[in-house]
């Protein structure tokens, strides 16, 4: 069966697209630790990041970086952390999450609730700085 994320990239789900090229994909995370937290993903499922092979996991990486600007500059933060635990979906991600303080990239904190208007709103000032 597909992953979430494999059913976000074929269309059957929606989200809040960041960025996209022909391998990767960048989205809002709709249960964000902090308004801003992104994924990004190849679009091809594969589990775990490490299996990636190296031309996907070294374009993976500079698109994030790329996200990874615009977020930082769209969002008020001190820096963009980078996370990856990948036990949650079985499809390899990055989180990308604005933080000001340490606390911001702890994943057993309880998930913001956004409106799908500040999720737009976020998405629409994350893409202008890209």
């Amino acid at each position: 069966m597909a992953s979430i994320f494999t059913r976000i990239v074929n269309g059957e789900i929606p989200s809040y697209k960041i960025a996209e090229t022909a391998n990767c994909l960048a989205f809002l995370d709709v249960f964000p630790l902090v308004k801003g937290h992104t994924l990004v993903i190849p679009k091809k499922e594969i589990d775990y990041l490490f299996d990636v092979d190296d031309a996907l996991f070294t374009e993976l990486q500079l698109f994030s970086k790329k996200v990874a600007l615009a977020v930082g500059k769209a969002i008020p933060c001190k820096r963009v952390g980078v996370a990856v635990i990948g036990l949650e979906v079985p499809h390899a991600h990055i989180h990308l999450v604005p933080l000001n303080h340490v606390g911001d990239i702890n994943f057993s904190q309880p998930k913001l609730k956004l409106t799908p208007e500040e999720l737009e709103q976020t998405r629409q000032a994350i893409v202008k700085c890209l």
